[in-house]
């Protein structure tokens, strides 16, 4: 093993790289009473260590990946198909009550 010091560059580096969890319960109480639990789940690493851990929540997340269908976005695209799909549905009614006697 090496036992020179590291700075913090490295020792930065080898957390981002093989990634660290730290996990912890926060319990207030008052005369054995639990009032609160909070349960800290944290796992500090790179993206792409997350990625290869199968951790990849922020690539449809439109307040991290701009291109991701966010809600007005989303809800302007689907205004279109549907306006685009009444036009073809009504077209296809036209047609069959032409073709009928």
């Amino acid at each position: 093993m090496d036992h020179r010091p590291s700075s913090l560059a490295d020792t930065l580096e080898r957390v981002l790289d093989k990634g660290v969890v730290i996990v912890g319960d926060i319990a207030v109480c008052v005369v054995d009473i639990e009032l609160l639990t909070l349960r800290v789940r944290l796992f500090i690493a790179s993206a792409q260590t997350a990625r290869e851990m199968g951790m990849d929540w922020w690539t449809n997340d439109p307040f991290f990946t701009p291109g991701a269908v966010d809600g007005t976005t989303g809800m302007k695209e689907l205004a279109e198909q549907n306006a685009e799909l009444r036009d073809r549905v009504a077209s296809l009614e036209r047609v069959l009550t032409e073709g009928r006697p």
